[in-house]
């Protein structure tokens, strides 16, 4: 099925607009990831889908809409030289420097939760015994309804564990099924899933984050948005603290208010 110039105008202005994703040279995609669906709920169009789902008052369809265009495979221990980092820079640091024992961490479009857990269990293998006297909850956000009732799940299929230390794998998950597993509970209480679009307001967040992970996120923003996001991720990370982006991404020429210290790993100095 394809979708009329008219019709795709109107959706990527409004994703543009209300959620930064930009879709400008996403028409294959959208159409790839739509098509079938769309006839699947009975409509013989873009059209009268997309008017269906700007109809929808509740935002459940425009959520099952951001769903489909933006979510992408993941799996645990992804980009692993990123926790390789957080163990031997950033946590060193930090335990060092923090006062209150309250290392605050957050997880910015954590999709089914697989970043957020991987996080979850490095600082448990990191700290060990010297845990219970921290608070380490991780934030992990995402604007999908959908993807984050999955992270609250926690049930995996094997795939997703690939990279992930197999005494890692039965310590913090429990097999269900012939090639699912599900998070334990004491992995789960770790981390608080919530929704936010990151086109919102930051001021929600009361004390700024030592650790941010946004990867592979930015990869639907253009150039003014991503700009407009780091600066927002700057004022909201402690001076001294890490962003990690996607190996695919970048800063460079989009924002000055990081000091890149290792492939997209950012730091505010200032």
């Amino acid at each position: 099925m394809q979708i009329e110039d008219q019709d795709f105008i109107r959706l990527r202005d409004y994703i543009k607009s209300n959620f930064g994703v930009n879709l400008e040279k996403k028409r294959t995609l959208i159409e790839g990831r739509l098509s079938n669906y769309i006839i699947q709920e009975g409509f013989d169009s873009f059209r009268g889908y997309i008017n269906d789902v700007f109809a929808d008052r509740s935002g459940a369809k425009i959520n099952t809409l951001m769903t489909k265009l933006t979510t992408n495979y993941t799996y645990f221990m992804r980009e692993e030289t990123h926790y390789k980092f957080m163990e031997e820079v950033a946590l060193p640091y930090w335990t060092s420097t923090i006062r209150d024992r309250d290392l605050r961490i957050w997880s910015a479009g954590c999709a089914s939760g697989e970043e957020a857990y991987t996080t979850v269990m490095v600082l448990n293998e990191w700290f060990g015994a010297k845990k219970s006297g921290w608070d380490t909850t991780v934030l992990a956000t995402d604007i999908s309804v959908k993807v984050l009732d999955m992270a609250k799940r926690g049930v995996y299929p094997e795939e997703h564990f690939e990279h992930l230390p197999p005494e890692w794998k039965s310590k913090y998950f429990t097999k269900i099924g012939a090639e699912e597993y599900k998070i334990k509970d004491l992995l789960a209480k770790e981390v608080v899933f919530t929704q936010f679009n990151l086109m919102g307001e930051f001021n929600r967040f009361r004390k700024k984050f030592h650790i941010v992970f946004c990867r592979n996120v930015m990869i639907y923003f253009d150039t003014p948005t991503k700009a407009a996001l780091a600066k927002r991720f700057h004022d909201s990370i402690e001076v001294g603290g890490f962003l990690f982006i996607g190996l695919s991404e970048t800063l460079s020429g989009i924002s000055g208010d990081f000091q890149q210290i290792a492939p997209a790993i950012y730091r505010r100095v200032k």
